[in-house]
C-alpha cells in the first residue's frame, strides 16, 4: 500500500484546471479532496485530517478570501496556498492579510507548486522544542500552541514559526532573508510576505499596541524585544 505524502484540500471552481490538478497531485501519490465549492471546503477542513490547502480567490459561492479568513476564524491552523490570476502585489498582501502563508499567480509551472506544498507541509510540521517563554508569552512548540497570560492565541502555522525562530533569537536582529528561509528553503519567497505576517502577529500579540513585542530595525529585520528562557 502506498503511504500519502500529503493530505490535500484543492478549491478551484476551474473545472478543467481542478481536474489537472487534482490528478497532477494524486499521480505525485497525494490524497486529494477537490471542490468548486467553499461550503464543501469547508466541510473537508473541519472533518477530515488536511495538511495543506490550495485556494483560488475567484470563487462562485464565497470569495476566497473570506473563505480562509473563516477557516481562520475555525481556528484551522492548517498552511495555506492562494492560486490567484492576479498580478499585483496588493491582491497578494490581501491573501497573507487574510490568513494565508503563500502565493501562486497562473500561470505556475507544476514543479513549483510541488515545491511550494512541500516547503508548507515541512516547515510546518517542524516543531522540535518544548516550550519558549518570555512574559506572558508562552509557545508549546510540541503542541504548535501560543499562549498570553495563559489564555490559547491561535496562530497559522507559519505565523508560529516565525514568532518561534524571534523568540528564539530574542533581542538579536533577524533579518526577513533569516525569515524565509525559515518559511520556504533558501532562495524561495518574497520579503513582502514577512512584513504581512509580522504585522499579523503583531495584532496577535499585542493588539492594544502596549507592549510591541516585536520592532523594526530599518534595512536590517526585527527583533524580539523580550527575554526569553
Amino acid at each position: 500500500m502506498i503511504a500519502h505524502l500529503m493530505k490535500i484540500l484543492l478549491v478551484e471552481d476551474d473545472k478543467l484546471l481542478n481536474h489537472h490538478l487534482a490528478t497532477l497531485l494524486t499521480e505525485a501519490q497525494n490524497q486529494v479532496h477537490s471542490t468548486d465549492n467553499a461550503q464543501v471546503a469547508l466541510h473537508y477542513a473541519t472533518d477530515y485530517p488536511i495538511d495543506v490547502a490550495i485556494i483560488d480567490l475567484g470563487l462562485p459561492d464565497m470569495d476566497g478570501l473570506q473563505l480562509i479568513r473563516q477557516l481562520r476564524e475555525r481556528q484551522i491552523p492548517f498552511p495555506i496556498i492562494v492560486l490567484t490570476a492576479r498580478g499585483n502585489w496588493q491582491d497578494k498582501v490581501e491573501g497573507l492579510e487574510a490568513g494565508a502563508d503563500d502565493y501562486l499567480v497562473k500561470p505556475f509551472q507544476k514543479d513549483e507548486l510541488l515545491a511550494r506544498l512541500n516547503a508548507l507541509v515541512r516547515r510546518s510540521a517542524g516543531f522540535i522544542s518544548p516550550r519558549v517563554k518570555a512574559g506572558d508569552y508562552e509557545l508549546d512548540l510540541s503542541r504548535k500552541e501560543l499562549t498570553i497570560g495563559g489564555e490559547p492565541v491561535v496562530l497559522t502555522s507559519f505565523e508560529y514559526l516565525i514568532l518561534e525562530y524571534l523568540m528564539r533569537n530574542a533581542r538579536q536582529v533577524v533579518s526577513k532573508q533569516q525569515l524565509l528561509d525559515q518559511l520556504y528553503g533558501d532562495g524561495e519567497g518574497d520579503p513582502n510576505t514577512i512584513e504581512v505576517m509580522v504585522s499579523r502577529l503583531r495584532k496577535k500579540l499585542d493588539p492594544e499596541g502596549n507592549i510591541q513585542p516585536i520592532s523594526t530595525i530599518r534595512r536590517q529585520g526585527y527583533i524580539f524585544n523580550l527575554s526569553c528562557n
